[in-house]
């Protein structure tokens, strides 16, 4: 852990650090055919909504000795949909039958009570109305529009209207991928998943923005140097920045791994599964792409601009000149970099280091005193 908190250190310090900004054409296409994938994913196969989208039913069994294979077979047989059975902790079952008309369950439920060796009475049934289900997927998708709505808003006040792209694009990148991770897995899409999807957008943007305002904060008199460009000073705020990125995104998802490894798949418990799995994808991608997608976008986007194509130019410049003359090109800090001019114009100090001047006029006289 010491070693990595001394890497830390030295990227923050600008002594080391990786072109991370240099190599976006590689991020860009890596994250190009991820979202593809995930897309043909979400076209092909589809997503697996849950009742609470559809409508349908849910029984709940006793203890019984049926297994989930029979258990499936007595449901499709009583219904005729599939079903989806997970086994509970208790050694009871939970039968989920989607697109069923609800006036329907008492029959399906005697038939399963008859197959599955139960009483009736035992079953507990929960009914969810198709409309109910398209009611709670609309209200899903205008929370996900707000929300989009508001953080563009929100990153255009605070930062400016280039980072509030680069941010809404990197959450569209996030979620794209996480519901194409569902589509291809076949996990069940429930209001868990939503608020998982919800929460991990929050932790993405909170990666996001931690590298932002350390550009933000790096680049307020960039035109004044010469030194380095937008993209420079761009690349050591993601420098700066990445263990931490990396300690919060490893920290969250232990909790996370433990709930979809070891509680939905392990213990059995698959009702974890639907919010589990959506943090888990989430939170790697909304770390990723905080990294590899929104700032190297910025600087892309800034690059444009008048203002930054003049400095890259002198910046380029500087450089040519410094290496024809064999002069080493200046590495270091972006604070460095600002102070570049003022260093330049101060008047040539004589004596030893950190003393005026005119501290030795006086020695060699008997008195020591100036004349």
């Amino acid at each position: 852990m010491s070693k990595l908190g001394n890497l830390g250190a030295r990227l923050h310090r600008g002594e080391i650090s990786y072109d991370f900004v240099g190599k976006r054409k590689i991020w860009y296409g890596i994250s190009i055919l991820i979202t593809i994938t995930a897309i043909v994913g979400l076209a092909v196969r589809g997503l697996n909504m849950g009742i609470e989208f559809q409508g349908g039913a849910v029984f709940t069994t006793p203890k019984t000795s049926a297994t989930v294979a029979q258990a499936e077979q007595y449901a499709k047989q009583a219904s005729g949909h599939d079903a989806v059975v997970q086994k509970l902790g208790t050694g009871a079952l939970r039968v989920q039958i989607a697109g069923i008309d609800t006036g329907k369950s008492d029959a399906i439920k005697d038939t399963l009570a008859k197959d599955l060796n139960v009483s009736s009475e035992q079953i507990n049934a929960d009914l969810v109305g198709p409309s109910w289900g398209e009611q709670i997927a609309n209200k899903a998708w205008e929370g996900l529009a707000i929300f989009m709505v508001l953080v563009v808003i929100y990153l255009a006040i605070a930062f400016e209207w280039r980072m509030a792209v680069a941010a809404l694009v990197a959450l569209i990148h996030d979620i794209t991928i996480t519901t194409g991770i569902y589509a291809l897995v076949g996990f069940e899409v429930t209001p868990g998943t939503v608020i998982g999807l919800l929460t991990i957008l929050g932790y993405s943007l909170y990666d996001t923005v931690v590298v932002f305002d350390s550009l933000k904060e790096q680049t307020k008199d960039i035109t004044k140097q010469t030194r380095f460009t937008y993209s420079d000073i761009a690349n050591r705020s993601i420098n700066g920045t990445l263990v931490r990125s990396i300690n919060t995104t490893v920290v969250a998802l232990l909790p996370v791994a433990g709930l979809l490894f070891i509680g939905g798949g392990f213990l059995g418990a698959g009702t974890l599964n639907d919010i589990s799995l959506s943090l888990f994808v989430g939170l790697a991608a909304g770390a990723y792409s905080s990294i590899f997608i929104a700032t190297p976008l910025v600087a892309d986007l800034k690059e444009r601009e008048p203002q930054m194509k003049a400095l890259r130019k002198r910046v380029l410049a500087k450089r040519a000149q410094s290496g024809a003359e064999g002069e080493p090109v200046p590495v270091g800090g972006a604070e460095a970099a600002f102070d570049d001019e003022a260093e330049d114009a101060a008047p040539a100090v004589v004596g030893p280091r950190g003393q005026s001047a005119s501290r030795g006029r006086g020695r060699g006289r008997p008195s020591g005193k100036r004349r």
